[in-house]
């Protein structure tokens, strides 16, 4: 994609356009229904309009943590998120960084906790948010083991373990920005290029 596009879109004085425009760069496989969840920042007084960016699409959004002029938003799907925090070795995972109840709005509350206090001590992120963005739970093990080191490969996440299946995941992550990109370009709402049935 042509980086005057991207500019264009990103400075473009419609909010809600630019809004809509940077949901799609940033978390466009999650809207084609290929992750689970994903994240987004979010200028705190632009809020509003974000939310009315995701009226009708069936995302659900949680804010994980406020700065001064930001907010960083995580999205879903309530009965997709549910339904992949229950799958055991995600449930076992979790479980060991004390996410020991099955209440997704109790396990969010803690994961914005856990992430508002590692952003104060300046300390980057809580790495079990890996888990929450459906990176594959070995490669988030291990980036957590090798504190970030020795990776086979990076694109979408550090890779460490079967590194063919991750590029074929990376490939359908860039054919789903391409995809999103495209039909936002051409005047579909977000809520009409967000993929429903996921």
């Amino acid at each position: 994609m042509p980086v005057e596009v991207v500019s264009y879109m990103l400075s473009n004085k419609d909010i809600r356009m630019r809004l809509g425009f940077q949901l799609i760069l940033q978390c466009a496989p999650f809207l084609k229904g290929i992750k689970v969840a994903s994240i987004t920042n979010v200028d705190r007084r632009h809020l509003k309009e974000f939310w009315r960016v995701l009226d009708g699409t069936g995302i659900d959004a949680k804010i994980l943590t406020v700065s001064q002029e930001r907010c960083m938003v995580f999205i879903y799907r309530e009965a997709v998120l549910k339904k992949y925090l229950g799958r055991r070795e995600i449930r076992r995972f979790l479980e060991s960084y004390g996410y020991d109840r099955k209440d997704l709005d109790w396990i969010l509350q803690k994961l914005s906790a856990r992430v508002c206090q590692y952003t104060c001590d300046g300390m980057g992120f809580p790495h079990e948010i890996g888990a929450f963005l459906d990176y594959p739970i070995d490669d988030v093990k291990c980036f957590i083991d090798k504190r970030g080191q020795d990776c086979l490969m990076t694109g979408y996440w550090k890779v460490y373990h079967n590194p063919e299946r991750a590029k074929m995941i990376f490939l359908a992550y860039d054919k789903a920005k391409i995809s999103a990109v495209n039909e936002f370009l051409a005047g579909k709402r977000i809520r009409d290029i967000v993929c429903k049935a996921a």
